[in-house]
């Protein structure tokens, strides 16, 4: 008879580490598939019909790309996710460099407040922005009341939007790049300094180049950011302005008339276009650290 052989304790325990991990994976997965996979696919697949639901077909494709108004949405919300995210990333450069700069106690308070202000969104931070810079707002009422009327800002327009997008903007990308600049080590500008470079060559030529991959990164996730914000808009301008998670969310529960088909078929369209500018941001990302190596 041959003898079975017997399996080293090293071998075993591998074994029983490899389990014990695929089993702890499991409940993971199954969220994944459940909350994430899922409902992707059965949006993809609600896109496919047509609006009888009798058959699939790019009928809804069709529309939202023909239709001038779907278009116009298209149009409006690049507009304000790129000059939001330019803003906000603007701001941000310069906000988180400060950061690097100040007491540990100090930096640690006001990165607390960033992350704070970078998750008040939505309908409380509309709700607010009405109470300060509404048509009967505190500050538009003491503006007036000092004869400064026309520093106020019409809070239901374009302008006034950008600047509520622009609020959850920054504090996000401060986050986001206050990391970053700590890839910047100090000793590289004390040798640029001895080579004879100012502050505008070391910053262009040595720190510019290294922050680069980072600043696209972030630009990406504020761009994905404000494309996807729905309750902040409609709940400062309703349906008065023609954007693109506005229009999805009237199509998929409208108060007169439901197209939740047509709705999915923009939501694939939302979810390209953010698939499109990560690409271009890992394009850019490979470019530079080829540049750099």
């Amino acid at each position: 008879m041959k003898q079975k052989r017997s399996v080293p304790l090293k071998q075993r325990g591998r074994r029983f580490r490899f389990r014990f991990i695929v089993l702890a994976l499991v409940p993971f997965a199954l969220i994944v598939i459940g909350f994430e996979l899922l409902p992707l696919f059965y949006m993809i697949m609600t896109s496919l019909l047509s609006d009888d639901e009798t058959h699939y077909s790019l009928s809804q494709y069709v529309t939202a790309l023909t239709s001038p108004f779907y278009m116009k949405a298209i149009q409006n919300s690049l507009y304000i996710a790129l000059g939001s995210s330019i803003l906000g990333l603007i701001a941000a450069l310069f906000t988180a460099y400060s950061l690097t700069r100040l007491p540990e106690r100090a930096r640690d308070r006001l990165l607390t407040l960033s992350n704070m202000t970078s998750n008040f969104a939505g309908v409380p931070l509309a709700f607010a922005y009405i109470i300060l810079l509404g048509n009967n707002g505190v500050f538009t009422l003491l503006l007036k009341s000092w004869g400064l009327d026309v520093l106020t800002i019409n809070l239901y327009s374009w302008t006034g939007l950008v600047l509520v997008y622009v609020y959850f903007q920054v504090p996000l990308a401060t986050l986001l790049l206050y990391p970053v600049y700590y890839g910047v080590q100090e000793r590289w500008r004390e040798a640029a300094s001895l080579l004879g470079a100012g502050s505008f060559a070391y910053w262009r030529r040595i720190a510019l180049p290294i922050l680069a991959p980072g600043i696209a990164g972030t630009f990406v996730i504020l761009f994905a950011n404000a494309m996807g914000a729905y309750a902040t808009a409609y709940a400062l301008v309703g349906s008065n302005f023609n954007l693109l998670a506005v229009r999805i969310g009237a199509l998929v529960s409208g108060d007169v008339i439901t197209r939740p088909q047509l709705g999915s078929a923009l939501a694939v369209l939302l979810g390209l276009i953010m698939l499109i500018a990560m690409s271009l941001s890992q394009w850019f990302m490979r470019r530079v650290r080829k540049d750099l190596a």
